[in-house]
């Protein structure tokens, strides 16, 4: 069953997230991810817990891919890079 990795992200530095985004890749990648969004167009309907910015969906096989891509220690070093160049909510949802 698939899991999603959802970010929602607003970036304060863009030249540095994009740096970020190339290096968060492939990992992603390689755990079998794969985009289904990135940053496109919002149309917010209702916003009672939370206003998102620009949200990033992300589909793996299974919620043990998802864990392992984030926990990954290639990613380790990655996430920093991101911390410091957008503020985050980041969250894994399975997709049963």
């Amino acid at each position: 069953m698939s899991a999603y990795l959802i970010v929602d992200t607003k970036v304060e530095h863009p030249d540095e997230y994009e740096e970020y985004k190339k290096l968060a890749k492939p990992i992603i990648e390689k755990y079998g991810g794969t985009y289904l969004a990135r940053g496109g167009e919002l149309d917010i309907r209702e916003t009672d817990l939370w206003t998102p910015s620009r949200m990033v969906l992300v589909e793996f096989p299974d919620m043990v891919s998802a864990r392992a891509f984030v926990d990954s220690e290639e990613y380790a070093p990655i996430r920093p890079m991101r911390r410091r160049n957008a503020k985050c909510t980041l969250f894994l949802l399975d997709g049963n």
